[in-house]
């Protein structure tokens, strides 16, 4: 692998053009005076929004605002990324962030003003002003929300009780980010010293495991210590949800979350019930997993190294793209060739160097194009991470091509789906031509992991949000004994019966700073079980899939999630779709024991 000591080492093709954005620092700056001035445009609409002519300038300003500021802040984000050390870039996202509050601050008063408006008289504006037509699905859409504003007093209370609603949250994140210290483990040279997130991330998954073992041991410790302080900050955040959506007169806490994409209640508790009927593969997997580790007995800490090892070989950044293309040419020619370009003119930064900002991400520039970071390692996970950020980039690239800027984003519900298309179809082209029986074993150990973390982990912690929320909905109380049992309930009904317990599982939930934003990642788990059904639909050729597959890719958020995904051939509304990717998992196990 080749490693690179500073950006002046790396190929210009392998780095960021990002004159695309600004050909000269001090055209930034020129954007981001216009987006101030803006700014304090929209801020003098507060009051001022008297009729159709008024409400579509202050729209139309917004919307300027928000294409330049987009550009502004992704120029400033990027160029801080390459080099955390850079003071110039650093100043630069300072500088944009500052900007960020002023605009907020500018048009905050939009949206408590829209809702106060009466049915009747945002209908007389749209119909008086005939380009308020653009903005009319959007307008609407947030008009949804007025039956659960409440009184102008009332929302002036909850508006002061901002900050105290959640602390909680605040709380959590401070002791999970900043005051939490992890036992010590025993480093290379035989010395104890205070473990890391990033080397228990490291340890847990090592083949030695009395390191894996220390390092579980050692993660744990702050939070079996901090057992009642962390139950007390999880359950205020609940209940706090839940009386807010009470007060809001939403069906239920989950009802609320699942409001903004009109998605029922019915989708959330079928992913789980169609999950719990279809565990039987996974508790293969596990059973599996004890094998072919020859341990005694199964535990937590072994439930994250690979089965399979020996199957490292060095992948070039060059031939990884050229697999990648060859992998996904069921996805058409336009594809393919738009993908090409997309490394041609340097939309991928993809070297590892000192200071660059970890992991990988891809983020869309509306009127620019899609940027892609990576931290590209010439192997194999390297190759996965580039065809899973392609799916985004082109997902990007389709919505913002056909889609006007006001339906050009995606939302989080199907922000995975193009993703892990694409890195169901490599795996598939990966299985189809590799003769090797231990890349063969890595490729489907590496699925199957991914299909636990990625659905069966997700779809325990929606299991636990929902039950979680329902003993308060319920007026039943919530502590750490509580909190720990239904934890250790749900972890052993998932993981099966070839795991042996120990006491640490159960505090499993007060690590998880997900659960304070509720019902969020059960998203994880459809959107990935849609995707194995989207790649299987165009593997088999089915008459359609293909178009309405890349229909759904230039979709944008012109329709709400579920919509989008049916036309993908994808009906979230019902279990098969589940089903089908559970089906799909329990082959994938098969052909690994058979290996």
């Amino acid at each position: 692998m080749t490693t690179y000591k500073s950006r002046q080492e790396i190929p210009e093709e392998e780095k960021w053009n990002l004159q695309d954005l600004y050909p000269e620092e001090v055209d930034w700056h020129s954007d981001l005076k216009k987006v101030e001035a803006l700014a304090k445009d929209l801020s003098e609409y507060d009051g001022n929004i008297k009729d159709g002519q008024s409400l579509y300038e202050f729209l139309k300003k917004q919307e300027d605002l928000s294409f330049i500021f987009t550009q502004v802040y992704a120029y400033a984000m990027f160029s801080t990324d390459i080099d955390t050390r850079d003071s110039n870039a650093q100043s630069l996202k300072d500088r944009a962030t500052q900007v960020s509050v002023k605009v907020g601050s500018a048009t905050s008063f939009f949206m408590p003003f829209l809702l106060t408006l009466e049915e009747k008289t945002l209908k007389s504006y749209i119909e008086e002003v005939k380009e308020l037509e653009y903005f009319e699905e959007e307008l609407w859409d947030s008009f949804r929300y007025k039956a659960h504003v409440l009184t102008k007093e009332k929302e002036e209370v909850l508006s002061a009780l901002g900050e105290a609603l959640s602390s909680p949250d605040r709380t959590y994140g401070m002791l999970n980010n900043a005051d939490i210290q992890f036992g010590t483990v025993t480093n290379e040279d035989g010395e104890k010293v205070e473990m890391t997130r990033g080397m228990y991330s490291k340890l847990i998954e090592d083949e030695d495991r009395s390191k894996r073992k220390e390092a579980y041991f050692a993660y744990y410790k702050p939070y079996v210590q901090l057992n009642n302080t962390i139950a007390s900050t999880l359950s205020a955040a609940i209940k706090n949800n839940v009386t807010l959506s009470k007060l809001r007169q939403y069906e239920s806490a989950l009802g609320k979350s699942l409001f903004t994409d009109k998605v029922p209640t019915e989708v959330y508790e079928n992913l789980i019930a169609t999950a719990k009927n279809n565990l039987e593969p996974y508790h293969r997997y596990t059973a599996l997993r004890k094998q072919i580790l020859g341990v005694d007995e199964l535990r937590q800490y072994d439930l994250n190294v690979s089965l399979v090892s020996g199957a490292k070989k060095d992948i070039s950044y060059e031939e990884a793209y050229e697999t990648m293309l060859t992998a996904l040419a069921p996805l058409g020619e336009e594809y393919i060739e738009t993908l090409k370009e997309f490394k041609e003119k340097r939309y991928i930064d993809v070297r590892e160097t000192p200071a660059k900002r970890s992991g990988a991400y891809n983020m869309g520039v509306y009127g620019v194009h899609p940027f892609v970071l990576l931290n590209h390692h010439d192997d194999l996970d390297s190759l996965f991470t580039l065809a899973h950020e392609m799916g985004h980039a082109m997902h990007s690239h389709y919505s913002s091509t056909h889609q006007p800027q006001i339906t050009a984003s995606y939302t989080i519900f199907v922000a995975e789906v193009a993703s892990t298309v694409n890195e169901v179809l490599l795996i598939h082209h990966l299985l189809e031509h590799s003769t090797d029986n231990d890349v063969r074993k890595y490729l489907l150990n590496h699925f199957m992991d991914q299909f636990r973390g990625t659905f069966f982990t997700q779809v325990m912690f929606a299991d636990f949000e929902k039950q979680t929320h329902e003993l308060i909905e319920q007026d039943e109380p919530l502590n750490a004994e509580r909190f720990n049992k239904i934890y250790e309930d749900l972890f052993r009904e998932y993981n099966g019966p070839d795991i042996v317990f120990d006491d640490e599982v159960k505090y499993g939930w007060s690590r998880i700073p997900h659960f304070y934003r509720p019902f969020y990642v059960y998203k994880y788990a459809t959107g990935f079980a849609s995707s194995i059904q989207i790649a299987k639909r165009i593997l088999d050729k089915e008459e359609g899939a293909l178009e309405d597959y890349l229909t759904f890719l230039k979709s944008g958020s012109s329709e709400y999630p579920l919509d989008l995904l049916k036309k993908a051939g994808v009906d979230l509304t019902t279990p098969e779709p589940i089903e089908s990717a559970l089906a799909y998992f329990g082959e994938i196990v098969s052909e690994f024991e058979s290996l």
